[in-house]
């Protein structure tokens, strides 16, 4: 079975886009929170280009971390589980069969 194989029940989509919408959230949160920081604390125009490359580097991140495609959402959990920004009983609604790939992925980056 390949991720373009997994099917996704109305159900389960609900639980996807609700634990997803808030993982993004939380991400971004912590970003804008560091962009206040470093934009208080800036000084010359240096640090104005700083802030800029900054907010480049984490739309970049944003951008290849948050990717909703059903195909990539397995992987996407567990990652963002992995980063901090979702937390694993936000998923509860899914199959079985979905959460143990989860926590498969999630072990096997425990054990690298």
């Amino acid at each position: 079975m390949t991720f373009n194989d997994i099917k996704w029940s109305p159900s389960e989509k609900k639980v996807a886009r609700s634990a997803f919408d808030a993982a993004l959230q939380a991400a971004l949160a912590e970003i804008m929170a560091e962009l206040k920081r470093r934009a208080s604390a800036a000084t010359t125009p240096s640090d104005m280009w700083e802030i800029e490359d900054y907010l480049q580097r984490q739309r970049r991140k944003i951008d290849q971390m948050f990717d909703y495609r059903y195909s990539q959402l397995i992987l996407v959990f567990a990652s963002l589980i992995r980063e901090g920004y979702l937390e694993q009983n936000r998923l509860a609604g899914l199959s079985e069969d979905k959460l143990e790939m989860i926590r498969s992925f999630l072990a096997y980056h425990a054990r690298a």
